[in-house]
């Protein structure tokens, strides 16, 4: 009898900090055992590490409000430029930063709103075709609207009550009715409806109580019947991960199937990572600095993909195809490590190791991306929400050389 094993390990890892430059020694292990004869054979050679490309550098960073939780990249003045508006919850604030359109913003317009805010997303909630903002008051235990004028001001709107701890909000439209609807995750084990009356007003719906201590809401149509779905990933430690709601068309949603990840989910991004035009979901797990893919098999059902690493903390992922080779790669922030990662996908729903890892300022807790034209040229920019600094940074891309 024959038993061979491979096993990669990472031995030593050396990083300067600022250039993103990083060197790993990877080495491949081949442990052979032959039973019949007692004997045994250790060999080890080492490979050659995959060195991933140094696609961003970075550029800027922007003064914020107090402890920023979530980073959103819109257009709110009409002028084609994307702009970023940022929840500050230490010190109860919004804060927008109007974009120039190079990759630099101008100084922020801050807007004082309610306790504690956690999380928001923006859309039209009044037909008025400007982009107003709904957010979640994790201290005040209500949900608020803002109504956008257009310019990055706002106007307060109404604010709804809800029990208790709203943590991440979702937004789109549930029930056909042409207006934008909001779910809201509880942190007391509760996922609460609004339905939108489309003058910027809200209606209570159906609430439900499941999971352990929901931390993210995501809408999407995942089985194609032109009804939103609803996903939601369960931080607490009786989980069991991400759980999938099929949605009724009415603003209702059906019992959820659940599937398990790895501990403390956080977050979670939707793209084609194994190219079979199927939806796959990319979970953000808290501890365990992991994430986990799950891939789709286009009913709304999902198959367990592979485990990845970035680097310590993992607290947000974003998935872009940044490197244009057509595979979808992840951009991942890492709240211990400050830093970070971009995994490079291979195609198939796993990610070629190293990632490409830069330092970040303190806390780095949430990414978007935009698009900045520089030296002429078009390409897609990160923009990090830093906690532990109070600031968003702005990384660049390098752009993609002709080989």
């Amino acid at each position: 009898m024959r038993l061979q094993c491979h096993a990669r390990k990472r031995s030593v890892r050396q990083a300067t900090e600022g250039s993103g430059r990083s060197s790993v020694l990877n080495w491949f292990c081949a442990i052979t055992l032959f039973i019949p004869t007692g004997g045994w054979f250790l060999g080890c050679s080492k490979t050659e590490p995959y060195n991933p490309p140094d696609l961003f550098y970075y550029f800027a960073s922007y003064k914020v409000g107090k402890n920023p939780t979530t980073i959103t990249a819109t257009d709110l003045n009409h002028d084609s430029l994307t702009d970023l508006i940022t929840t500050n919850i230490a010190s109860d604030t919004l804060s927008v930063l109007l974009g120039n359109g190079d990759g630099t913003f101008q100084e922020q317009i801050q807007l004082h709103v309610c306790q504690e805010p956690r999380s928001l997303v923006v859309g039209d909630f009044n037909h008025d075709r400007h982009e107003d903002v709904a957010i979640a008051c994790s201290g005040g235990d209500e949900v608020q609207i803002l109504l956008g004028h257009g310019n990055g001001r706002f106007a307060e709107g109404f604010r709804y009550p809800v029990h208790r701890t709203p943590v991440s909000v979702a937004s789109d439209d549930l029930n056909g009715d042409q207006h934008l609807d909001l779910v809201v995750a509880l942190r007391n084990d509760k996922i609460k409806v609004f339905l939108g009356e489309g003058n910027g007003e809200l209606r209570p719906g159906a609430q439900y109580e499941y999971g352990d201590t929901p931390t993210s809401v995501t809408l999407s149509d995942l089985d194609g019947d032109g009804k939103l779905d609803l996903i939601v990933t369960n931080g607490g430690p009786m989980s069991k991960g991400v759980s999938i709601w099929l949605g009724n068309g009415d603003g209702t949603f059906r019992d959820p199937k659940d599937y398990p990840v790895g501990k403390r989910p956080l977050n979670v991004t939707l793209a084609d990572f194994n190219n079979d035009h199927q939806k796959d979901l990319l979970v953000i797990n808290g501890e365990k600095d992991s994430i986990t893919t799950l891939l789709g098999n286009g009913n709304a059902t999902f198959r367990l993909g592979s485990n990845s690493g970035a680097n310590a903390g993992p607290n947000y992922g974003l998935a872009r195809d940044f490197n244009g080779d057509h595979f979808v790669d992840v951009a991942v922030v890492n709240l211990q490590s400050n830093d970070l990662s971009i995994l490079f996908g291979k195609g198939d729903g796993t990610f070629h190791y190293p990632p490409r890892n830069y330092r970040t300022q303190a806390g780095p807790f949430a990414v978007t991306s935009f698009r900045a034209t520089t030296m002429g040229t078009e390409e897609p920019g990160l923009a990090i929400a830093d906690n532990g600094s109070g600031s968003v940074s702005i990384f660049l891309h390098r752009g993609l050389k002709p080989s």
